[in-house]
């Protein structure tokens, strides 16, 4: 049975209408984490570090799609609310075209810079060769995999979360299959990965599109619209914390690999490589909630129902808590098995790769109050407060710890640097939260 953005939640109904966007994140990260498997077994430790260096790069870049995501999403979820269908559907559409203008003017920008960036993030030899490929063959899709990561909202607040789960599969398995066979079969190596990637990218993107230009959605279309200049600003402030943690995440993790070369060579970007694979899966959990439940949060905002605001507030904490609590348990146990699925062809790069990982879980018994406390302000239309603890969260703390924990710690301070971030970025968020709770009395 269909459930509404206008029902009252119960735990059941709310893990049933959120449950499609957490699988669709962690499918989301597993077939991003694919390419690196692949590279890591079939091509050597070389191309594997040069994705992980690069990478950042490209998700800087496609930042934009994931704010036009969360903060249109936002704002057509709560104009569904107030009752104006025909005008969230032009909304919609506003979006979903700057999205794609955007991305083909950044995916030039990309091809064009990629070969300078390696080069400053301390590339030289075949790890820049590796790098420029990789980072221009991603680039040519990067249009489709902004409205991707746009789209996994809309389909949301659309009320059709399933489709964007399958919608998600079938880019994954695409390219899963063909990272085998280009990597594996052809032999295409770095370039193998790559193309094996956009082509998912493309599905996920483009198909999307068709559907909602169809006029199969009852709720959401494709169509003709017109420049809603402020409502481009209002989404631009509502997900500038999801832009912020995208731009900060990979400023971050170019330093953070910056630091690595300096302590442990490309065996040190090759394990915190693993270790981010690692973490986009099981961090996935936490943001795939918040993108399912923040158009249910910003429905009833739209519709004044303070009540129900504090029944999700309640539960949200709940489920964030124990998914905390069983995560890091989980990462303990996987840690080996992680380590020498990608790197157990080399004793020395294992052992590394599963010592970091089991310090960096930590992190998982915190980070989920931060994603959702940043997705709880981005649904009630409060970008300000949002990007303050997107900010806090993926840069200031992060920047600080990752050059001040070294220096005493050496490369057990990279491990626990995000750990620390996240405890530091916890009082902030929590304190914005119970601020916010005393003000709609979610007692």
């Amino acid at each position: 049975m269909k459930i509404q953005l206008s029902e009252h939640f119960t735990f059941k109904k709310l893990f049933r209408f959120v449950y499609p966007s957490v699988i669709m994140m962690i499918f989301t990260s597993i077939y991003v984490v694919v390419d690196g498997l692949f590279v890591s077994n079939y091509v050597g430790k070389t191309a594997f570090a040069a994705i992980n260096l690069i990478s950042p790069f490209i998700m800087a870049m496609s930042a934009l799609g994931f704010m036009m995501g969360t903060g249109g999403s936002a704002i057509v979820a709560k104009t569904l609310g107030e009752g104006k269908k025909e005008k969230a559907s032009e909304y919609f559409s506003m979006l979903v075209y700057v999205t794609l203008i955007g991305g083909i003017v950044l995916s030039l920008v990309g091809i064009a810079l990629t070969p300078s960036v390696a080069r400053l993030l301390g590339a030289s030899g075949d790890l820049l060769k590796n790098c420029t490929i990789y980072g221009r063959l991603g680039f040519i899709t990067l249009a489709p995999f902004m409205l991707q990561n746009a789209f996994q909202s809309y389909f949301v607040a659309a009320e059709k979360p399933k489709l964007g789960l399958a919608v998600i599969v079938i880019a994954g398995v695409t390219n899963m299959i063909l990272d085998y066979l280009f990597i594996a079969v052809f032999g295409w190596g770095i370039a193998g990965a790559a193309i094996a990637t956009s082509c998912g990218e493309l599905f996920g993107g483009i198909f999307p599109m068709i559907y909602f230009a169809s006029g199969r959605s009852d709720i959401l279309r494709l169509g003709k619209t017109k420049f809603y200049g402020k409502i481009l600003l209002k989404t631009c402030t509502n997900g500038s914390s999801e832009l912020m943690t995208n731009l900060s995440s990979s400023i971050v993790g170019s330093l953070y690999n910056l630091q690595l070369m300096k302590l442990a060579g490309e065996n040190g970007v090759a394990a915190y490589g693993t270790i981010m694979y690692a973490n986009f899966i099981f961090a996935a959990v936490f943001f795939g909630y918040s993108i399912g439940s923040a158009p249910i949060i910003s429905y009833h905002y739209g519709a004044a129902n303070h009540d129900e605001l504090k029944n999700l507030f309640k539960k949200s904490l709940t489920l964030v808590s124990i998914c905390g609590v069983v995560l890091t348990v989980a990462a303990q146990f996987i840690a080996s098995p992680i380590a020498r699925i990608f790197v157990g062809y080399d004793p020395e790069l294992f052992e590394m790769t599963r010592y970091g990982f089991r310090l960096f879980c930590v992190t998982f018994l915190i980070n989920g109050f931060n994603i959702f406390g940043s997705s709880f302000f981005t649904a009630l239309n409060n970008g300000l407060i949002s990007a303050v603890i997107s900010f806090l969260r993926t840069l200031v703390f992060q920047l600080a710890v990752v050059f001040i924990l070294p220096i005493f710690l050496g490369i057990t301070g990279i491990w626990l640097s995000v750990a620390v971030a996240e405890l530091l970025t916890l009082f902030v968020t929590a304190t914005f939260l119970i601020k916010k709770r005393s003000e709609y009395h979610y007692a």
